[in-house]
């Protein structure tokens, strides 16, 4: 069903956990599934200095959790939030059509951060 890059990021998710000195958080989750993000940011200057996130969900869930947090990483906010769940898709080698709704979920997690950011920042839009 998942393929080795998707299997690995599963079995070893990487910046996994909550980031104590975060600046913004996001969450999102689908009610249909079960699947809950959670993706911590630690931004300076508008760079992402650090990222993390927490993922409740199956396989597919973790995986696009951790390589998106990895995409973003050292990113400008604004780069950051060009991040497509397409992006995610390939960068991951694939998903099975059922799975699509993960990638979504980590790109709207990320953007749920940085929009948390840009509030208490006084900058959303």
């Amino acid at each position: 069903m998942y393929n080795e890059k998707v299997m690995d990021y599963f079995y070893n998710p990487r910046n996994a956990g909550e980031l104590e000195d975060a600046n913004a958080v996001g969450e999102v989750g689908n009610a249909q599934c079960g699947d809950i993000m959670q993706v911590f940011l630690k931004i300076e200057d508008d760079i992402i200095e650090d990222v993390s996130f927490r993922t409740f969900g199956c396989g597919a869930a973790i995986a696009t959790s951790s390589i998106a947090t990895e995409m973003i990483k050292g990113k400008t906010v604004d780069e950051a939030l060009e991040l497509s769940n397409k992006d995610v898709i390939e960068e991951l080698g694939g998903l099975p059509p059922a799975k699509i709704h993960c990638s979504v979920l980590a790109e709207e997690a990320i953007k749920a951060a940085i929009e948390n950011y840009k509030e208490d920042e006084g900058k959303a839009h």
